[in-house]
């Protein structure tokens, strides 16, 4: 993939604006912008170089080059299966198996969800590294965003923590939830005595998950769960508060006599392109192991 390039004929809308600011209406981040001046990018008005103080007039034309994207050395190259529900040069989708890590970690160095693009990018004649928008814990199931380049990366994370990167989740939990739809907002933070853990604790972060029963049972109830916020392990935190652990949690309460991990899918995700502004919406259908728990045949 070559660097990444935005042209842009300056209106009289951007009239008297600088570089600067301009760049920060096209979704350009602050660190991005950086890069571009001190990276290997380049920033061009009428063929002309000019630094992010430049003032911009009406009939200017703009050229934005990106920095080339850095292949990390330390991130090798797996055959991994992916499931790719949708990809083009800005963007990729893909339904995650559970059992796979994000990215590697102490526990699981290898065969994780980034080693397996990079792989699919090498294969493929792809020069980019791994920007991952949305991220699964690694026994959940279901849809991620991964962006294919820094700007469309910078697009999606400003859009995310506007919440307009919309992810709805599909959990079982132990027992009946005798409380059919809600919303918990309780702060999450670390666990005081552990790195992995989190807790609902008045000195976390903000976290707000909205909640429909579709069916419950005297030892199970199937829910599924907007979020507004994104704190690590925020389902399992949240739904753990509220006196139901998610079947197979056993970091937070749950058990595994009926499922062998989290049951915990991410269903559905929407989202705006960050270059065609077109609105796009995916769907995961339940795997097989959460479709039994349902059935009642694993319990």
């Amino acid at each position: 993939m070559e660097p990444f390039i935005i042209r842009k004929n300056i209106t009289s809308a951007e009239d008297g604006m600088t570089v600067k600011e301009y760049a920060g209406k096209l979704g350009i981040s602050k660190r991005l912008l950086t890069d571009i001046k001190f990276a290997g990018g380049d920033l061009l008005i009428n063929g002309e170089h000019v630094t992010v103080k430049y003032v911009l007039r009406e009939g200017d034309f703009l050229v934005v080059k990106f920095p080339e994207e850095q292949v990390s050395d330390t991130l090798l190259a797996e055959p991994v299966p992916l499931d790719i529900l949708y990809e083009d040069e800005h963007v990729l989708v893909m339904n995650k198996q559970p059992y796979v890590s994000s990215i590697p970690s102490r526990e699981h160095p290898s065969g994780s969800i980034a080693n397996g693009i990079i792989h699919h990018y090498q294969i493929n004649g792809v020069r980019a590294t791994v920007h991952l928008v949305t991220r699964l814990d690694r026994d959940t199931s279901g849809l991620m965003l991964v962006a294919k380049h820094r700007f469309a990366h910078s697009i999606l994370s400003s859009a995310q923590k506007n919440g307009l990167v919309k992810r709805r989740y599909m959990a079982v939990v132990h027992g009946r939830m005798t409380q059919m739809e809600g919303t918990v907002d309780a702060p999450i933070g670390r666990h005081p005595d552990s790195i992995i853990e989190r807790v609902v604790t008045p000195a976390g972060q903000k976290a707000v998950t909205h909640f429909h029963v579709t069916h419950a049972t005297d030892e199970i109830t199937t829910v599924t769960l907007q979020l507004e916020t994104g704190r690590t392990h925020q389902i399992r935190v949240h739904m753990n508060y509220l006196g139901h652990p998610l079947c197979g949690d056993t970091l937070y309460g749950g058990t595994r006599r009926e499922i062998g991990r989290q049951a915990l899918h991410s269903e559905r995700l929407s989202f705006i392109h960050p270059l065609t502004q077109e609105s796009m919406t995916f769907h995961a259908t339940l795997p097989q192991d959460m479709k039994d728990l349902i059935k009642g045949e694993n319990h």
